[in-house]
């Protein structure tokens, strides 16, 4: 019913409406999204799961360690047993273990709590829930117990699955889908359900339909919708503030800025410059005083370094030439010769071989190097002045000060060219440049600087606290334009959305709904209350109801007021059963106690067929002190077993069948047999066809038990168990698991029960149709017997 994610079934919608805007549709995605991400999954994954056994010990009616143990596949169980005969505590046991809670005792008195442990088993306190379920290890086991002095709160939960050690878990893991899916039903819930807090309903059936990520996404759209109008009424109230000090304001400067307000849209950008006309738009007085402080070397110091640097660059200019370089490679070539001569003697010339280096060499060689040390000295030298010089006029330039980002005029402009002369490279008119930027760089500061003193001189106490006041409205307003086209898509994307959570919400309901009139009209029997339509109204944050579209006597009413208490808990069963049985549930059983009390014998008629159609695709455990329900499946030959709660002294709680299909079937043919009025042909031939149906019935619930053991799935059993249309092919399948032949089975039970199982399958299948070779109660004694070791066998593996 609620397979398809929201998110899918969303974009459908959208997809399918035309009139719907890219961008509403990005809206609506984006938020759903959103919900979808900041969604934590805290379910343990257990899918179709039964109950096997609930085993209590020293918990509430029960002292010593008693179970109940459950058919773990689709069938209808009844656990009866008089007042206090400690039914109930296997249900809320159960409950309790699987939840870590009970709802029965919520909003009841401290001593509901405090009467938690058995008087006569205080010490040893404990609860294991064996379930089945459809994962790859079926066998699971919650366990809860409790130490001797703890407190109800203090429980210890472990978990098993098959053979593994047991670990110890959160009940709260199962929290999510118990509550969402409530399997369990006590009777206090049972009225609550229809005259209890009206939002507690809808909530409930708001998360089983899917629902609550379109509340999500609906509240944060909402959320972000009055964000944009909450800053937009803002605005508005503060520029209605603004206006009124303006007009209050002697000065031409606020007339005008008053002027672009008063339009229904104001101009921003014109607002915006109104005020950086007034050189206050540099951050009010404050900014003004910071241009005044600005100051720059003097014309004689930025003089006196241009001449240098230009003096320096003209005496390298003198001293370089364009074999300077090769005039230094000569000089250490002479004097590495004039080493070489000294160290070695008078010789040939190392580098041509002809010429000798002796002492007119010597003497030659000295005048040269020294004429050439002196020049290349001086050569040095200026370099070095040069390279002196233009460190002292790199370090006159400074960075662009921060008063003067904001004006962005000519100051600022020629400031950062004369920052760049910083890391210039030095050139002939690098001194020239120097001089000029500096020459109009003071100019223009200068004139900055006067403008800026009469524009301090001029200020007054009127305009000055305006202008921070302009601005601390010009910057949300800004960015209340700036939303306005995303105020417009999500303002649709509201609209949207509602709608399509209302189709959506029809949608999904109507399943349940229809679920609910079929269990209503099949459990009011002569009531005069007709239930229609059932509708949610309301949504997250609001007034939240499930509405019950009910007529008295054909006419529409407030039929709540006038249904009596049997009524209200029918009406209240067919709200539970629509919810506790959708398909997505992860949970194949239903546990309901007491559902009987208050109900005439005509509702509680209707409610064994209810109960009875819901068994067939679930687990259905009934617990209830009226005999009246047991009775009236007995009478109307419904399928199930009934097991009564019997307590004795100190607690000691035992459990034992008094009746399921195939014991009423074997009971029936012992009665058949003692009816005289029947010839002995037909009660023969009855005797026989109640056998037969005592071995099916004994078979059926055996390969359900087997094949959801064994992994099938649920609806694969099912149809397995349809498909095996003879007794011998439902025993085949119970025993021999799927893919076995029919033709095999009397080879296999001689194998592992002997030659008289086959028998009795045989006179039993057979004596429906001809005589038989048998004594009737000889048949009936045998099939007991076929049963009991039908129940017991273990098959050794169920081929799937």
């Amino acid at each position: 019913m609620c397979s398809d994610r929201i998110a899918e079934v969303v974009a459908r919608e959208l997809a399918a409406d035309p009139a719907v805007e890219e961008r509403v549709g990005d809206c609506v995605l984006a938020a759903l999204t959103a919900v979808d991400s900041g969604t934590a999954a805290t379910d343990s994954g257990d899918t179709g799961v039964f109950l096997r056994s609930i085993t209590v010990q020293g918990f509430r009616g029960i002292g010593p360690a008693a179970t109940l143990r459950l058919n773990p596949g689709p069938g209808l169980t009844l656990v009866v047993g008089r007042n206090g005969s400690g039914k109930s505590s296997f249900a809320e046991a159960a409950e309790f273990a699987l939840t870590g809670g009970n709802r029965r005792w919520d909003g009841r008195s401290i001593a509901w709590r405090e009467g938690w442990r058995n008087l006569h088993e205080p010490e040893d306190t404990r609860i294991d829930v064996e379930l089945l379920t459809a994962g790859e290890q079926p066998q699971l086991t919650v366990s809860t117990s409790w130490d001797a002095n703890a407190e109800l709160a203090q429980a210890q939960w472990m978990e098993q699955r098959g053979q593994e050690s047991a670990t110890s878990v959160d009940p709260r893991a199962r929290r999510q889908q118990l509550d969402l899916y409530r399997p369990f039903l006590s009777y206090s819930e049972l009225g609550a359900l229809v005259d209890g807090k009206p939002s507690d309903l809808f909530d409930a059936l708001h998360r089983l339909l899917g629902l609550d990520e379109l509340s999500d996404a609906a509240e944060q759209i909402r959320l972000r919708k009055l964000e944009l109008e909450r800053a937009v009424r803002d605005s508005r109230q503060s520029r209605a503030d603004l206006l009124v000090e303006l007009d209050e304001a002697d000065d031409d400067r606020a007339r005008s800025v008053a002027e672009l307000l008063r339009a229904p849209e104001p101009d921003l950008d014109a607002v915006a410059k109104a005020v950086d006309d007034s050189v206050l738009g540099i951050d009010g007085p404050e900014g003004l005083r910071a241009i005044l402080r600005l100051t720059l070397p003097d014309t004689a110091q930025v003089t006196t370094a241009a001449d240098r640097l230009a003096a320096a660059c003209r005496e390298v200019a003198v001293h370089a030439t364009a074999d300077s370089d090769a005039d230094l490679r000569v000089l250490e070539l002479l004097t590495r010769a004039r080493e070489h001569v000294t160290a070695s003697g008078s010789c040939a010339c190392p580098v041509c071989g002809r010429g000798d280096l002796d002492i007119e060499w010597i003497t030659s060689a000295d005048r040269e190097i020294e004429d050439r040390a002196s020049e290349l000295a001086a050569l040095r030298a200026a370099t070095a002045e040069r390279g002196a010089a233009l460190v002292a006029a790199r370090a006159l330039p400074s960075t662009v000060p921060d008063s003067l980002h904001k004006l962005r005029g000519a100051v600022w402009h020629l400031w950062s060219e004369w920052a760049a002369l910083a890391t210039a490279d030095c050139d002939d008119q690098f001194p020239d440049r120097l001089r000029t930027v500096h020459a109009e760089l003071s100019t223009e500061l200068a004139a900055l600087q006067a403008n800026t003193r009469t524009e301090l001189d001029h200020l007054d106490a009127v305009w000055s606290p305006l202008v921070p006041r302009i601005l601390a409205w010009l910057d949300p307003a800004r960015a209340v334009a700036d939303h306005a086209s995303e105020l417009r898509i999500v303002k649709k994307a509201a609209d949207w959305l509602k709608s399509a959570t209302a189709t959506i919400r029809g949608q999904r309901m109507q399943p349940l709904e229809t679920t609910a009139r079929w269990v209503w009209g099949t459990l009011r029997q002569h009531s005069n209350v007709e239930l229609g339509a059932i509708r949610l109204q309301g949504s997250a944050g609001t007034a939240r109801r499930v509405l019950l579209d009910v007529t008295v006597d054909e006419v529409d009413g407030a039929a709540l007021g006038v249904m009596s208490q049997g009524e209200l808990h029918a009406l209240g069963l067919s709200l539970f059963l629509p919810r506790a049985t959708v398909a997505d549930s992860p949970f194949r059983f239903l546990m309901i106690d007491d559902p009987v009390q208050a109900m005439d014998p005509a509702k509680v008629d209707g409610l064994a067929r209810v109960l009875a159609e819901v068994a067939a695709s679930r687990q259905v455990v009934v617990f209830t002190h009226d005999e009246r329900l047991a009775e009236a499946v007995r009478r109307m030959q419904l399928d199930a077993t009934v097991l009564e709660v019997q307590r004795r002294e100190r607690s000691i709680v035992e459990v034992r069948v008094t009746g399921d299909p195939v014991r009423r079937y074997l009971d029936d043919a012992r009665s058949l047999l003692r009816t005289p009025q029947l010839p002995p042909a037909i009660a023969d031939e009855l005797v026989a066809t109640c056998c037969r149906s005592a071995i099916e019935a004994a078979g059926l619930a055996k390969a359900r038990q087997e094949l959801l053991a064994a992994g099938l799935a649920h609806g694969e059993v099912e149809r397995r168990v349809r498909n095996a249309h003879t007794t011998r092919a439902m025993i085949t399948l119970a025993i021999m698991g799927v893919g076995a032949r029919v033709d095999d089975l009397n080879k296999h039970l001689s194998t592992v029960g002997g030659r008289w199982l086959v028998g009795v399958l045989r006179d039993a299948t057979a004596g429906a149709h001809v005589p038989i070779d048998r004594p009737m109660r000889e048949l009936i004694s045998d099939t007991e017997r076929f049963v009991t070791w039908l129940r017991a066998h273990e098959p050794n593996a169920v081929r799937t």
